[in-house]
């Protein structure tokens, strides 16, 4: 696969952050690069490595759950299905002012949103994790954070050698 193919087709694997894949696909690639989980964790150590203030911006491009995007933003096609299997768009309007609390509470916290992988949890699953995790120390949710990164990236890989 070119490089600029790879980017095409994993440049969305990390949020608006297609600079991951063109660091891989720069590296090169190999076989074992079809195996999602060796590709994830080539992905993951390359974040890793890319300091403190790029790992911040990465996760400063996540959207908020439940979230209020701007004028002219929009969720990517990724989130959007992401968001979806959980159900987030059917909030009750209790839910609803829950999130946006949390959101606001979480944001002024930590200074990036809260990010979970939400395939597989229920929207009360979901909850619940942001509730508990918005205590957090910073230092130990910056760390949650861009764990959860990670896994969004594995998933997002794990679907795309289905497709």
């Amino acid at each position: 696969m070119s490089e600029a193919a790879f980017v095409a087709a994993y440049g969305g694997v990390y949020e608006h952050s297609p600079w991951v894949a063109e660091a891989i696909a720069a590296q090169g690639l190999t076989a074992a690069d079809d195996d999602p989980a060796q590709l994830a964790a080539r992905m993951a150590a390359l974040v890793e490595a890319a300091g403190r203030d790029r790992q911040l911006a990465l996760l400063r491009l996540h959207p908020e759950l439940v979230g209020k995007l701007g004028v002219g933003e929009r969720l990517t096609p990724e989130s959007q299905r992401e968001q979806a299997s959980a159900r987030l768009g059917e909030c009750t309007p209790d839910e609803f002012a829950r999130f946006h609390a949390l959101n606001d509470a979480y944001s002024a916290r930590f200074g990036f949103p809260f990010i979970v992988a939400v395939t597989g949890l229920t929207r009360s699953d979901i909850l619940a994790v942001f509730e508990a995790r918005v205590a957090n120390a910073p230092e130990a949710e910056f760390r949650t954070a861009l764990d959860q990164v990670h896994r969004i990236a594995g998933l997002r890989l794990e679907a795309l050698a289905k497709a």
